[in-house]
């Protein structure tokens, strides 16, 4: 697994992104397992909505919606 400087800051702002994401998703009513899981298998939508401007609160409803 590659270090955390390794990655570049893109990569790094789509993780946090995405660590942000799930928690509105738990917040939404999702356990913390269900969102991690949703992520990683629906993670190139989620990159295209990270990359169309969403923020991590409108990905989250879209994704629970």
């Amino acid at each position: 697994m590659a270090k955390k400087n390794d990655l570049d800051p893109e990569t790094e702002a789509l993780i946090a992104w995405c660590t942000d994401v799930e928690g509105f998703l738990v917040a939404g009513g999702a356990t913390r397992d269900q969102a991690q899981t949703h992520i990683e298998e629906q993670i190139e939508w989620f990159t295209d909505l990270f990359f169309d401007g969403l923020t991590p609160q409108e990905a989250a409803k879209e994704a629970l919606a």
